[in-house]
This record gives structure tokens, C-alpha cells and sequence, in this order.
């Protein structure tokens, strides 16, 4: 539902579609990774390439022994410990729950302390502090359209979109390489 503020713009009412959302499921993605911005974390290249990676690697190094040997090496047992950590638990969970990303990052200062769940749902959207999170982060070449589809369509398609990409091997990092080719 959209309603209308005057002239200050539109202010999309979507948090039902937020809240509705059993088990912090919605569409099939995780809301946790949902960035404040609208970023999604599970595409990010950490998420999606390095941490299945490192899973990889210590379930190899298991396989060949090196959990028995690896205190013999020098520097070994901080390289097992930041392998395990990155292979059990991951660099980090999202920004969401503050385990990830720029603890002073505006945006989600801002969204938080006005109580909205991605600042695309704000009246004042986008304002300065958007412009400039894109400017520092080099620009998300998919995040503006991205939010756009958020405000128009609601959680469900921009969820959908976002399960779809994490399905298809999507990563920010690749497109924003891509978009510097072109």
C-alpha cells in the first residue's frame, strides 16, 4: 500500500509484508541478510564464494592430517582457528545484526533510528546519505534499480529477485567488475 505525504513524496507501508514473514523467511530468502541499504548479503562474494571455500578447504585439511600437524607450522594454530571460525560460523552474519559490515555505516544508523527495515521504504528516499553510501562503496550497479522494484512491487518480488540470483551464483563483486569492462 502506498500513501501519500504531501510533498514530501511516498512513503511505502510494506512493513506488514516484513513482519508477516514466518521464521525470518520471506520469499525464499533469509531476512537477516537483507541489508539496510538493499544490498543482500547471501550475494555477496564473502557469503557466496569465500566461506563455501573455506569450508571446503578445512574439511581437506582434516582429510589429509593437518588438524594433528598444523601447531608444527609456524603461524598454524591462528590460520586453523581463523579457517574454522570462517568455515563454522563465517566472517560475518549481516549488518543486521551488527556482526557485519561498517558499524558506522549512515545508512544503517539512519534506517534503524527511524525504525524502517531498508531505507528504499523511507519518505525521503533516496536522500544524501544513500547518494553518498553509493559513492564510498564504488556504487552497487544493481542496487538502485534493485530498491526501485522494492518500492514498487514490495518484499516478495525483491526477494524473489534476490533468492534468484543467489541461486544462479549472482555475487555483487562480479557484476560491479563487469560494469567497470564495459
Amino acid at each position: 500500500m502506498i500513501k501519500e505525504y504531501g510533498d514530501s513524496g511516498k512513503r511505502i507501508e510494506r512493513c506488514g509484508e516484513w513482519e508477516a514473514a514466518s521464521e525470518g523467511k520471506l520469499g525464499g530468502i533469509d531476512q537477516r541478510y537483507a541489508c539496510y541499504c538493499g544490498l543482500y548479503c547471501e550475494n555477496c562474494s564473502v557469503k557466496a564464494r569465500v566461506e563455501p571455500a573455506a569450508r571446503v578447504l578445512r574439511d581437506e585439511m582434516i582429510k589429509a592430517g593437518f588438524e594433528e600437524v598444523i601447531s608444527l607450522i609456524p603461524g598454524g594454530e591462528g590460520f586453523w582457528s581463523f579457517l574454522k571460525g570462517m568455515a563454522d560460523v563465517g566472517l560475518c552474519v549481516s549488518c543486521r545484526d551488527g556482526s557485519g559490515g561498517n558499524p558506522n555505516c549512515a545508512v544503517r544508523i539512519c534506517a534503524k533510528g527511524r525504525n524502517i527495515e531498508m531505507c528504499a521504504l523511507c519518505e525521503n528516499y533516496p536522500c544524501d546519505r544513500f547518494a553518498a553510501f553509493l559513492r564510498v562503496s564504488d556504487g552497487y550497479p544493481v542496487l538502485e534499480q534493485d530498491n526501485a522494484l522494492l518500492r514498487g512491487e514490495g518484499w516478495a518480488a525483491w526477494a524473489e529477485l534476490q533468492a534468484g540470483r543467489r541461486d544462479a551464483g549472482f555475487t555483487y563483486a562480479e557484476e560491479k567488475r563487469k560494469g567497470r569492462a564495459e
